[in-house]
């Protein structure tokens, strides 16, 4: 399929961000990368993206979250996702993207992968390519681990490098209240290499098993016990994250001081998520949060991946 019309004239598709509700993380392996068990859970904190034709293959970045350290060239993965789209169909054109960014930038929420799954469904409905989900699972996987999550959506269980994904069964809703930081975000390869820094010289060394996901977690989840699931929430980033920025403890603190049942750098951070009894509970952890000076968003999960939401 070259040269075709397009088959819509401009397509909106929303994607969540999330929250890595539990992360184990193995050794380093000979490839420099990590072996993970994950589980993912998708929150109402979305990225919006339209895409409609062009010659050539362009992006605008906007948002309500710092976006100036967001490459708006190939180095960007929406963009990097609509080429793959373009290469696989055989379409000889073009698309712009135009990218509303809600998540925080380099905060551990998963934001540009999010980007990138809201492309491909975007491109593939704008070209009427009609991919279909496992082929795009497929290409998701080409572009980052954390890609066929924002896709997939609701709650996961990743392995691998965490883009090896298994649905997860999650009853009723839980409520997370998020503080994004106003400074600098951390590159996840930073984060990484730190933790292997930490555990050669700290007794933090990995099990030698293969990393899996506590069965408590999926109980936890299955049974949609927040107080259970703050038992047992886990991120072995946590401890390179907090050396890198030992301002976010301060922070941890207030917020499991304040009534959350537990609390967690998201990913590689520096996000921090507050897990709570519920939605009013979340209220008013945000509410006093917000009157320590902390930018606090009251989020929920699960909710659906990648979706065209208008066009």
């Amino acid at each position: 399929m070259t040269g075709f019309a397009s088959a819509l004239p401009r397509v909106h598709v929303r994607a969540p961000g999330k929250i890595n509700l539990f992360f184990q993380v193995g050794d380093v392996q000979p490839d420099g990368y990590h072996d993970v068990a994950s589980a993912y859970q998708a929150v109402s904190l979305y990225e919006d993206v339209w895409a409609e034709p062009s010659d050539d293959f362009t992006i605008s970045i906007a948002g309500t979250v710092e976006v100036s350290g967001v490459p708006a060239d190939d180095r960007n993965l929406a963009l990097r996702a609509a080429r793959l789209v373009a290469k696989e169909i055989g379409h000889t054109g073009g698309v712009h993207l135009e990218i509303v960014k809600h998540v925080p930038v380099a905060g551990g929420m998963g934001g540009g992968s999010a980007d990138a799954a809201a492309a491909l469904v975007a491109c593939d409905a704008l070209w009427g390519a009609d991919l279909g989900t496992a082929m795009l699972q497929r290409l998701a996987a080409r572009l980052g681990a954390d890609v066929p999550f924002s896709l997939l959506g609701g709650t996961a269980i990743g392995t691998g490098r965490g883009d090896q994904l298994s649905p997860a069964l999650s009853q009723g809703r839980f409520d997370w209240v998020v503080v994004t930081s106003d400074a600098r975000g951390l590159s996840t390869p930073e984060v990484y290499a730190h933790l292997d820094e930490l555990r050669s010289r700290i007794d933090i060394v990995p099990a030698s098993r293969p990393p899996a996901v506590d069965p408590v977690v999926l109980q936890a989840l299955r049974a949609g016990d927040a107080v259970a699931l703050a038992e047992c929430v886990r991120n072995d980033l946590q401890v390179a994250a907090l050396s890198l920025r030992p301002d976010l403890r301060d922070a941890l603190e207030v917020g499991e001081e304040s009534g959350a049942l537990a609390g967690i750098v998201s990913g590689s951070g520096p996000t921090l998520a507050f897990l709570t009894a519920g939605p009013e509970a979340a209220l008013e952890l945000q509410v006093t949060l917000t009157a320590a000076g902390l930018r606090a968003l009251h989020v929920h999960g699960p909710v659906p991946g990648a979706r065209i939401v208008g066009i």
